[in-house]
C-alpha cells in the first residue's frame, strides 16, 4: 500500500481536508451533547455524506480499492446531496432575504455544475478552472452564511453554526485538488 501523491503541496491539500473534517466532526458531537439531538439532527445527516468523501479521499490517497474514475463518481454525488439537502430542498432560514436568494441561486449553480460534472462520460475533459469554479462558488456560498450569522442576534448555536459550515468547502477543495492531480496523472 503506498500513496498516491509524492509532492508535499498535494499531500497538504489532502491533509487540510481530513484535519477540518475531524474538526467538523468533533463540532457535530459538542452539537449533539450541548444542543441536543432535536437540534442537531440535519447536520449529522449531512455529516454521513462528508465522512463519507473523507473515506473514498483517504482510500484514493492510499491507493487501497478505489479507482480514480469511482472516486471521482461517488465524491461528486455525495457533495451533490449534500447541496441539494442542505442549500435547496431544507435551506436554511436567513435573516436577510436577498442573501437567501443569492444563496439559493448559487447553491442551484453549483448543483448544475456538480450534475454536469457527473454527467460527463469523459472526466478528464473538464477544465481546472471549472474544477476550481466549484470550490469558488461553494467557498462564497459558506461566506454568504456566515455574514448571515452575524446579521442575526448571536446565540449558543451561532459558534456551532461558524464552523459547521466551513466543513463542505473544505471538502470540495480535498476533492478539487484530487481532480486535478488526478488530470495530470
Amino acid at each position: 500500500m503506498g500513496i498516491r501523491f509524492e509532492n508535499k503541496s498535494d499531500v497538504l491539500n489532502v491533509l487540510v481536508t481530513i484535519v477540518a473534517a475531524a474538526l467538523s466532526v468533533t463540532m457535530m458531537i459538542y452539537g449533539v451533547i450541548h444542543l441536543g439531538l432535536s437540534e442537531t439532527w440535519p447536520e449529522l445527516v449531512l455529516n454521513v455524506f462528508y465522512i463519507a468523501c473523507v473515506a473514498m479521499m483517504l482510500m484514493y490517497f492510499f491507493k487501497v480499492g478505489i479507482t480514480t474514475k469511482q472516486f471521482n463518481y461517488w465524491c461528486t454525488l455525495n457533495v451533490g446531496i449534500t447541496v441539494l439537502l442542505r442549500d435547496i430542498l431544507f435551506a436554511p432560514p436567513l435573516a436577510n432575504y436577498p442573501l437567501h436568494l443569492v444563496c439559493l441561486t448559487l447553491s442551484s449553480a453549483l448543483l448544475v455544475m456538480l450534475t454536469y460534472f457527473y454527467a460527463r462520460k469523459d472526466w478528464k475533459t473538464y477544465s481546472k478552472s471549472n474544477l476550481w469554479m466549484i470550490f469558488l462558488i461553494d467557498m462564497l456560498i459558506a461566506i454568504l452564511y456566515n455574514i448571515d450569522i452575524f446579521i442575526e442576534p448571536f446565540n449558543e448555536y451561532s459558534s456551532y453554526l461558524m464552523i459547521e459550515i466551513w466543513i463542505r468547502p473544505t471538502i470540495t477543495y480535498g476533492l478539487v485538488a484530487c481532480y486535478v492531480k488526478a488530470k495530470d496523472e
